[in-house]
């Protein structure tokens, strides 16, 4: 049986474990493998950890979306997402990133741990030469762009079990941008002045393993300022 760790502040700190995973991995064996490491985080026997990983195309429904909001019905796999939020998608090019982190050792609660996603992907895009920034009322990261219009460039989804967080967050690098037509995303229904954007479509120029580094260099900063 495996030794459980000490459940403290300093034993969490600031540094989870790191994983990034090669090539697309399946939605479900994901999910699956988050349970299982957020039960053993719960329990002491494992460490906090981010995940870094691609999908295969696909949409995920959070507990708040709306059939109404799936616009394309059968063009790519629909995953009930446990997570809070609506419909969004996944596929390659975009950086998911899953987060987690034992709230109480870090002495951080729901709202100040989704204040350090935000505050992770701005610090993150920053070091691209993009300014995210946040929206009242909307969930996610957007960039500003010409007359009015704004376009997401990260999207947050969380859910918390016994006190570890799951889900988290993803930055679009290079997906393809078309298949956000087959939703609503995150419930916006405004695409003359609402949209979805990426790294590339701004002419930052990176790749993923860039973009890993930076997100590496800014989460310790990002989720120590959260408290």
């Amino acid at each position: 049986m495996a030794k459980p760790l000490p459940r403290t502040r300093d034993s969490a700190g600031s540094t989870p474990q790191w994983r990034v995973s090669a090539g697309l991995v399946p939605y479900r064996q994901a999910v699956v493998e988050m349970e299982a490491r957020v039960a053993a985080i719960s329990g002491g026997t494992a460490d906090e950890l981010v995940w870094l990983l691609e999908h295969p195309p696909l949409y995920t429904a959070g507990t708040s979306a709306r059939p109404e909001e799936l616009l394309a019905p059968g063009l790519l796999p629909v995953f009930q997402a446990g997570r809070g939020g609506r419909y969004t998608y996944h596929g390659p090019g975009q950086r998911v990133a899953y987060v987690m982190l034992d709230l109480a050792a870090r002495g951080l609660d729901i709202r100040s741990f989704v204040r350090g996603l935000e505050t992770w992907a701005i610090q993150t895009l920053a070091r691209f030469g993009v300014e995210g920034e946040r929206r009242p009322g909307r969930v996610g990261i957007w960039v500003a762009g010409e007359n009015g219009r704004e376009d997401k460039i990260a999207a947050i989804g969380v859910r918390v079990r016994r006190g570890v967080t799951y889900h988290g967050l993803s930055i679009n690098l290079d997906p393809d941008l078309a298949h956000y037509r087959g939703i609503v995303p995150c419930g916006i229904a405004a695409p003359e002045t609402l949209g979805v954007t990426s790294l590339a479509r701004l002419g930052a120029a990176a790749t993923m393993a860039e973009l890993d580094a930076a997100l590496a260099k800014t989460f310790a900063d990002a989720f120590a300022g959260a408290t």
